[in-house]
């Protein structure tokens, strides 16, 4: 296999861009951020439309499909667990909801990353264009594992956070 001049650089790229985004992250996690009920459906359904045209535009083979199905509720078991690790607060004063990340959650979201990237190291690039190869098939179940990860995560949010604002204040 030949290597292009310059590879190392574009194989090296990925992981300093999910360095840098880690670290700011990791940095903001100890910030509380508004938590608002009302908007937690629109990042699920964004990705389900995201998800579902890119399932019509390269339909998976019955196995993909399976796989689809393995990866969403994998993914959702995952984003309830993730979703457990979210500090959610009412501020007594304003009644406001308050949510702060746990950084266990991120190294969940770390894992996941390696895993996705690992993967097209052990698949290669030109993989992706033969729709019965292992990374198209692997690409089937990350797509449903994320789209279980996202929702399940926004679903555990919300029942917790309804459940503080209709508990009593006093």
């Amino acid at each position: 296999m030949q290597q292009p001049g310059g590879s190392w650089a574009a194989t090296l790229l990925p992981f300093v861009v999910i360095a840098v985004v880690l670290a700011l992250r990791f940095r903001s996690m100890r910030r509380e951020r508004p938590l608002k009920l009302q908007t937690l459906w629109v990042f699920p359904v964004v990705y389900f439309l995201i998800a579902g045209s890119m399932m019509l535009a390269l339909p998976p083979s019955p196995l993909g499909w399976a796989l689809t199905v393995t990866g969403l509720v994998l993914g959702s078991a995952a984003g309830w667990y993730r979703a457990r690790f979210i500090h959610i607060e009412r501020n007594a004063e304003t009644g406001e909801l308050r949510q702060r990340s746990s950084p266990l959650a991120m190294v969940l979201l770390l894992a996941l990353i390696v895993l996705k990237l690992g993967a097209r190291q052990v698949f290669g690039a030109t993989a992706a264009t033969q729709p019965g190869s292992g990374a198209m098939l692997l690409t089937d179940a990350f797509i449903g594992f994320a789209l279980g990860l996202l929702s399940a995560t926004r679903a555990e949010l919300y029942l917790r956070g309804r459940q503080l604002l209709s508990a009593d204040p006093g």
